[in-house]
């Protein structure tokens, strides 16, 4: 039988520092201060942008905020087909239909609801994808703040097209 034994391993003096734990601490704490010391003296490589007077460039795939498009007499692009509904990953897109008794076919509908809830929408782009008519599109407007979740679930007035879409604020659109 192989006789087992214990080594034992010399492992040295440990300072107090590391015993306590003080050396990392006091090298992390240099680099704090030397973060800050190049912060407060103003550097021109600082990483910081002074938001609200200077915008960061987004890429012009950027998607953003909802726009619900109309047509040349006013009237919503929209069928009310579901197919924006249907295609969402977080169903976040609410719909009722409504028969359009302005339509020249009797059949067409019409969103009398259309509601996307902005908190739990991903912006992923599907239900641009999935529109037939070029209903719904996305601006490039990302900046939105909400101070209740009941003001974050944005109706047809709030989606609806305000004047003429410029091609340079818009988002991601599908080109097919």
């Amino acid at each position: 039988m192989k006789d087992v034994s214990t080594v034992n391993v010399d492992r040295g003096r440990i300072p107090l520092s590391e015993q306590i734990y003080l050396g990392p601490i006091v090298r992390g704490l240099t680099v704090t201060l030397r973060h800050f010391m190049r912060n407060l003296f103003g550097h021109k490589d600082v990483a910081t942008i002074e938001y609200p007077e200077v915008k960061r460039q987004y890429s012009e795939r950027l998607r953003g905020r909802h726009i619900l498009t109309t047509r040349d007499d006013g009237s919503l692009r929209c069928v009310a087909c579901y197919m924006c509904a249907t295609a969402c990953p977080a169903q976040c897109i609410r719909i009722v239909a409504e028969e359009n008794p302005d339509a020249p076919v009797s059949a067409e509908k019409r969103p009398k609801v259309y509601e996307i809830d902005l908190l739990h929408c991903v912006f992923c782009g599907f239900c641009v994808d999935a529109c037939p008519e070029e209903a719904i599109i996305m601006s490039r407007q990302h900046e939105m703040a909400f101070s209740s979740r009941a003001e974050a679930i944005v109706g047809i007035d709030e989606l609806r097209q305000k004047g003429p879409i410029d091609q340079e604020d818009l988002g991601y659109r599908p080109y097919f």
